[in-house]
C-alpha cells in the first residue's frame, strides 16, 4: 500500500487557493480512478482504491497546513508504513505555473506543510512538486499563495489536474520520469 497526501487547507474558502492544489490533485485522482468517498479519519479526510495493481490510500488533512505531519504520521502508524511509501502532493513556489517535478528527500524550502510533514516522518518522501510560480518579491508571497487561481489559469489548471491523474499510474509504479515526462507531453511543456 501507498499513502499519497495532498496538501491544503480544509474549508471552501481556501479551496481554489493555490495553496491547495495538493488537495485539488487528490480530488481528481480520486475521480479518475473512482477511489471511495472521502471517510474522516487520522486527522483528515481518506479515500481508498487503486492504480494499476497498487492500492493507494489518499489522504488530506483537515488540520491545515502548518500541521498536516500529524495526519500523514497518524496514517503512516496505523497501516505501519515506512517513509518510502508516502507520496505528498504540494504546490511549488520556485517552479514555473504547472510545471510538475517529482524528487524524493529534501528540505521544505518554505512550504509549511512540507516543514510539518517532514518533523512528524522524515524527509525521505517522495514529493510531487505543482508549480504556481512567484509573485516576484517575497513580501508578496503569502497574499499570493493564498490567493485564488485567476480565471484566465483555470482552464490549464484543469489540464494540468486532468494530466497528473491520467498519468498517475507511472507514479503507483514508481517510475516518476516517466510521470514527469508523460506530465510534460500531455501539456505541450518541455520535460
Amino acid at each position: 500500500m501507498q499513502l499519497w497526501v495532498g496538501l491544503g487547507n480544509p474549508g471552501p474558502q481556501y479551496a481554489m487557493n493555490r495553496h491547495n492544489v495538493g488537495f485539488m490533485a487528490a480530488d481528481a485522482i480520486a475521480e479518475v480512478h473512482g477511489f471511495t468517498p472521502p471517510a474522516k479519519k487520522f486527522q483528515g479526510w481518506v479515500q481508498e482504491g487503486r492504480i494499476g495493481a497498487q492500492k493507494i490510500l489518499l489522504l488530506k488533512p483537515a488540520t491545515y497546513m502548518n500541521e498536516s505531519g500529524r495526519a500523514i504520521r497518524a496514517a503512516m502508524d496505523f497501516y505501519k508504513l515506512p517513509v518510502e511509501d508516502v507520496t505528498v502532493f504540494h504546490d511549488e513556489l520556485d517552479l514555473a505555473p504547472f510545471k510538475v517535478k517529482v524528487k524524493r528527500g529534501g528540505g521544505a524550502a518554505g512550504q509549511n506543510g512540507i516543514r510539518s510533514a517532514i518533523a512528524h516522518a522524515g524527509a525521505d518522501f517522495r514529493r510531487v512538486r505543482i508549480g504556481i510560480g512567484h509573485p516576484g518579491h517575497k513580501d508578496r508571497v503569502t497574499g499570493y499563495v493564498l490567493g485564488n487561481y485567476g480565471k484566465a489559469e483555470i482552464e490549464d489548471l484543469s489540464d494540468l489536474l486532468g494530466a497528473i491523474a491520467g498519468e498517475a499510474e507511472w507514479l503507483a509504479k514508481g517510475d516518476d520520469a516517466r510521470f514527469m515526462n508523460d506530465i510534460a507531453l500531455r501539456l505541450h511543456q518541455e520535460p
